[in-house]
């Protein structure tokens, strides 16, 4: 449907005020000065927010973006800031009287104007070590900025199998619709996690380890060859992709 397709389909009431609202929100793209335009629809068509990767943007791009998105938007994540930015996005969005989430060890932030509902499903979070930290609290904000509700416990890997046993239970009790793994080394964690649990489980491969596999290389190739039936795996360090499938998977099971 075209823009007048779907306001003649509103004006006879073929559609929905909030149909009609999803359908526009596909043709609003915003253009910024020539160097970015933004997925101003992404929200209602995948229930994704809006992500600035700020890595290779310098301080003035990322603050213009951030307008023009908050301007239409009640939140938005910026991934992969720069250290010498941080401080400087932080303080600027304050100014702003915006909202900010942050999380241990991670470059990322979430931007919002007002409280965050917890009214889509039950993500379940866990690290193999704490050099994981980062990545999966980068997951951890996008499944909020998605509107669910996470239970994260970290330090649980392999090299004391033991410790995992309780945490499989915590998140079976809570009823947890999807979990995510963050594990690098040799990445086993999510392999061990998917073969106790019957609801699906991503697997986040880190840039953590050395040597032969280095990088992450042995993580990833270890989950993607896991025998472990009902594992997924996204690439390495990208907890921004662990969160948004967790989170669509969550939601959607919680919609029925």
């Amino acid at each position: 449907m075209d823009i007048t397709d779907v306001l003649e389909s509103l004006k006879i009431g073929k559609i929905s005020i909030s149909d009609a609202k999803k359908l526009l929100s596909l043709y609003s793209i915003e253009k910024i000065e020539n160097f970015a335009q933004i997925d101003m629809g992404r929200k209602y068509r995948k229930g994704i927010p809006e992500v600035i990767f700020a890595e290779r943007k310098t301080i003035d791009e990322i603050k213009k973006i951030i307008v023009k998105v908050m301007e239409k938007s009640d939140c938005v994540l910026i991934s992969r800031i720069q250290k010498k930015d941080y401080s400087k996005i932080v303080k600027f969005v304050g100014a702003k009287k915006l909202r900010i989430r942050d999380g241990k060890n991670t470059t990322t932030i979430l931007i919002h104007k007002s409280s965050l509902k917890k009214n889509g499903g039950k993500v379940g979070i866990v690290t193999a070590g704490t050099s994981d930290i980062g990545v999966a609290e980068e997951a951890r904000l996008t499944c909020e900025a998605m509107h669910c509700d996470t239970i994260t416990t970290y330090d649980v890997g392999i090299a004391g199998l033991h410790r995992i046993f309780p945490i499989i239970k915590k998140f079976i009790e809570s009823d947890v619709d999807t979990i995510i793994v963050a594990a690098g080394m040799e990445g086993a964690l999510a392999s061990v996690v998917s073969s106790l649990v019957n609801i699906p489980v991503i697997g986040l491969p880190t840039s953590v380890g050395y040597g032969y596999g280095e990088k992450g290389v042995a993580s990833l190739a270890s989950m993607l060859q896991s025998c472990s039936l009902g594992l997924s795996v996204v690439n390495i360090d990208n907890g921004i992709g662990a969160g948004a499938v967790a989170s669509n998977i969550a939601n959607r099971v919680r919609r029925r």
